[in-house]
């Protein structure tokens, strides 16, 4: 009796030291966030490389596992020893990989990037003219309305003396810090590259070793962990793994057919700068919801310089590619794979978006899915162990829940508008 006592009061005071170092350190990261925040950037500069390397190695896996299964196949009749049959396999599927992730990305730059030149040196060569065919149209309107003329007057003497103010006392004398800023964005591309070529050889250790680390992270979770709750972190971490994978994953071929279209159809009706268009249309397909609006306004303004009709063809064009992205072929390669109304598709982009930028925006629905995913599973458990039910539909019309001899009662608007109809506590669980 006293030994549990003495072990009572040890776990309060251990509770209460736990509480008390929580709270210092709390303060500690409000008053010193700046220097949490120098320390953060610091860290993930050195984390850069690894950081690459296991995004490379996450999306090329699929590719290892494909080439290893059948490679296996093929050689268990070749060779008689499985250890050699899995080292061979194992070592073939991560070059293959990733000369298939080579291959891949050299393809679609040696397809895009000259066309896309060659767009961008027509929309280069053809500027002069089109101001000048801007410039016609605004001195017609000028001469046509006197006070257009003295408002566009007034306007072009204000900007004409911000500019010259600005030149003066802002950019001459920062002259220095602009150099400064241009070689330090030389340097910036340099650390990506060299980040990048390292991030390319732990991908490939990644790769190798990839089953081993995850009997590693399983053998922690286990030792840290209950059995049941060792159970229920493995489950989840296979829900984002299928989240993370099956979306950007789903969502880079639709991106990628959305913007192979975009150029069929384009070519086919002789639209303007067809394949910068088309980039621009796919890449920011990858976006859910605000995408189709990110690529084709600024697509639309660019159409629009060269041909109002042909800027018509084209948001005509956008449109039957976005109904047919939403409608048939979003949801026959991604399906329901999150499991998210629109307005949480929305507040996820929203939210991610404004926290981690254009990375937010594509990660965004499904971290907000897997947290979803959490909040409603905790919830389940907790109603469970209240002996209440979890079906949604019963909270829809609810009142109140009354409790009386060991059974439960949910109270609903139509029990209150007919008191003599009554409901018992039994409902039909939801399935979590």
């Amino acid at each position: 009796m006293k030994e549990d006592q003495f072990k009572k009061y040890v776990y309060i005071s251990l509770a209460g030291a736990l509480g008390v170092i929580l709270c210092i350190l709390f303060f500690f990261m409000l008053f010193r966030f700046d220097q949490i925040l120098a320390a953060w950037a610091v860290m993930k500069g050195i984390l850069m490389p690894f950081i690459y390397g296991a995004v490379i190695a996450y999306l090329l896996t699929p590719v290892c596992n494909f080439i290893e299964r059948h490679l296996q196949l093929f050689l268990r009749g070749k060779l008689k020893k499985e250890k050699t049959v899995k080292s061979i396999s194992g070592a073939a599927g991560i070059a293959l990989s990733m000369l298939f992730g080579i291959l891949v990305i050299y393809l679609l730059l040696a397809m895009v990037l000259p066309q896309v030149f060659e767009s961008i040196r027509s929309i280069v060569l053809a500027f002069p003219s089109i101001v000048e065919r801007g410039s016609a149209w605004i001195q017609q309107l000028l001469e046509d309305n006197e006070l257009v003329s003295n408002y566009v007057n007034q306007f072009i003497n204000t900007v004409y003396n911000n500019v010259e103010t600005w030149l003066e006392t802002k950019l001459l004398p920062n002259m220095q810090t602009i150099v400064s800023g241009v070689s330090a964005g030389l340097w910036s591309a340099i650390v990506v590259v060299k980040n990048l070529l390292i991030g390319l050889i732990a991908a490939i250790y990644m790769m190798g070793n990839r089953r081993k680390f995850a009997a590693q992270a399983k053998k922690l979770i286990y030792s840290f962990f209950k059995v049941p709750m060792a159970n229920a972190i493995l489950d989840e971490c296979r829900l984002i793994d299928r989240m993370f994978g099956g979306f950007i994953s789903g969502k880079l071929i639709d991106s990628l057919i959305i913007g192979c279209l975009c150029f069929f159809f384009m070519s086919l009706l002789k639209l303007p700068y067809t394949m910068l268009i088309s980039v621009v249309v796919g890449v920011t397909n990858i976006i859910p919801f605000f995408g189709p609006y990110i690529g084709a306004i600024p697509s639309a303004l660019l159409v629009l310089t060269v041909s109002p009709i042909q800027c018509l063809w084209f948001l005509i064009l956008i449109l039957v590619l976005q109904q047919f992205d939403g409608n048939f072929l979003g949801p026959k390669i991604l399906g329901n794979s999150t499991g998210l109304s629109s307005f949480w598709v929305l507040f996820a982009i929203l939210v991610f978006g404004g926290l981690l930028g254009f990375v937010g925006m594509i990660i965004g629905v499904p971290a907000f899915a897997v947290i979803y995913d959490l909040v409603k599973k905790c919830s389940n458990l907790l109603l469970k162990k209240r002996n209440l039910t979890t079906s949604t539909e019963v909270y829809q019309e609810l009142m109140a829940v009354e409790e009386k001899d060991g059974r439960v009662r949910y109270v609903q608007n139509y029990d209150l508008e007919h008191p003599e109809k009554e409901k018992d506590g039994e409902q039909k669980e939801e399935q979590v």
